[in-house]
């Protein structure tokens, strides 16, 4: 009985010693358990975390790529629209006959009457014995009325008056006539001719043709640019007088000026009807020969 007794306690104490040696063992295993588990918790919000920024980025990867294919469509319909609206200019443009391109020079030809403010000669009936007045040595010629032809060039320079002033051209005129006033006795002849031959014509014809020639280069001003009816004006312009018959000192040039003013009015399709008046002036006789005067004439033009 004292030997069960004895192994019973022995038994007992042998139960509590590894009773005490275990439970240390358990608590260690139980914090190391939950450390792991709080890393892994730690890692799997670090994972989730990171899984969430991915989620982010990938969302505005979508939102930006959404954006441009918007843009790209947008761009690609507009770029169709214009390409379709060329299209149809293109084909307008082909179908449509050819506009004509306004033309505003101008070839004239013009005539008319012209009248000197005073004649050649005063004696045109007989032998004038003052051959030195009007330079009338070589025609007497006493008719100051007589008749111009001739033509002209217009070219356009512009159609503002150089900024200055809408539908108003300036143009550069170009132009040349012819004018002739009659018969004149020519007294240098007629005199020798009555010294050395008693009247008989010896040295030569005892009449001349009094003709002129004028050249002119003359600023234009054209108003009412694109009407039919277009009244201008010449403020002043240069002028080169040319006589047919020599003045006293045998000189047959001068220069001067001429002012005018007249209307034109387009008939039809750039044939051009006109009429003019012009004064002429120069600053002096040619060695006596007076060759200012007034012509009043009309024109026919062509545009181009």
């Amino acid at each position: 009985m004292t030997f069960t007794k004895t192994q019973l306690a022995l038994g007992i104490a042998a139960a509590t010693f590894s009773v005490a040696l275990i439970a240390p063992a358990q608590a260690a295993d139980a914090r190391q358990a939950e450390r792991v588990a709080d890393a892994a918790a730690r890692k799997a919000e670090a994972l989730e975390a990171q899984m969430q920024q991915m989620a982010d980025q990938m969302q505005a990867m979508q939102s930006e790529l959404s954006r441009v294919k918007t843009s790209a469509s947008a761009k690609a319909s507009t770029e169709a629209a214009k390409i379709q609206e060329l299209d149809q200019w293109m084909g307008a443009m082909k179908a449509a006959p050819a506009a004509s391109t306004s033309k505003d020079n101008l070839v004239s030809v013009r005539g008319g009457w012209v009248r000197l403010d005073d004649a050649r000669g005063t004696n045109h009936g007989g032998l004038n014995t003052n051959m030195n007045s009007g330079g009338n040595m070589l025609s007497d010629n006493a008719n100051a009325d007589g008749f111009y032809f001739g033509g002209a060039f217009d070219f356009n320079v512009n159609n503002d008056l150089f900024g200055l002033m809408d539908a108003t051209s300036f143009m550069v005129e170009l132009g040349v006539e012819y004018s002739e006033f009659g018969v004149g006795r020519n007294n240098l002849t007629t005199a020798v001719d009555a010294v050395v031959a008693g009247g008989a014509p010896v040295i030569g014809p005892d009449h001349s043709t009094d003709n002129r020639l004028r050249i002119n280069a003359s600023p234009k001003i054209k108003f009412m640019h694109g009407s039919r009816l277009r009244p201008w004006i010449i403020p002043v312009g240069l002028e080169l007088n040319i006589l047919g018959v020599p003045s006293n000192a045998v000189s047959v040039l001068n220069s001067g000026m001429q002012f005018g003013g007249g209307v034109e009015y387009e008939l039809y399709r750039g044939i051009v009807l006109g009429a003019d008046t012009r004064y002429h002036y120069s600053t002096s006789k040619i060695d006596g020969t007076p060759t200012d005067g007034f012509s009043a004439g009309g024109s026919v033009g062509f545009k181009f």
